[in-house]
């Protein structure tokens, strides 16, 4: 039960996800969260760190997607001055959103890599959809009201992970 919350990996931040150990692991595409995994949640555009990012992985020829549970306008106001595709209310963990991302980059699940910052929605999904995964530290200690419930949650599940050994 608790492998399906096990990352492939488990990095700081998106800074530490290049196209060079993308490539190491046959990862050619990327669905990433938005909110807590870019950027704050409430930061309604991108730091010049996250765009250097993600100009970074469309020169090395890694198609990013962004898939977050947030409403269109939140999310097409982040995506579209990128020129990232984008799925909104995506309902993860559902895998529906997931295996759309996959097909509108053109690829197999197994090109494509999973990163956010949530283990009940991010991860949860993306192992259930058979994508590699990658857990981010969340890049805010704030949370909108129902990701404070789910990291309630997550807390417990990473510490069984930790106690097993699974998870450093």
């Amino acid at each position: 039960m608790y492998r399906l919350f096990l990352p492939s990996e488990y990095v700081k931040n998106v800074f530490r996800v290049t196209p060079e150990k993308l490539k190491e692991n046959g990862i050619r595409g990327i669905i990433t969260d938005l909110d807590n995994t870019l950027v704050e949640w409430d930061r309604p555009d991108a730091t010049e760190e996250i765009i250097e990012w993600a100009e970074g992985m469309k020169k090395a020829g890694i198609r990013v997607t962004i898939v977050s549970n947030n409403n269109e306008g939140r999310v097409k106001a982040f995506a579209d001055p990128l020129g990232i595709p984008f799925i909104h209310k995506a309902r993860k963990p559902m895998g529906r959103a997931f295996r759309r991302a996959v097909r509108q980059m053109g690829m197999k699940k197994e090109d494509v890599a999973v990163i956010g910052d949530q283990l009940m929605t991010d991860i949860f999904g993306g192992n259930r959809s058979g994508l590699h995964t990658i857990l981010v530290v969340p890049v805010s200690s704030k949370d909108g009201f129902i990701t404070k419930f789910n990291r309630t949650i997550e807390r417990r599940i990473m510490k069984k992970l930790k106690r097993k050994g699974l998870l450093d």
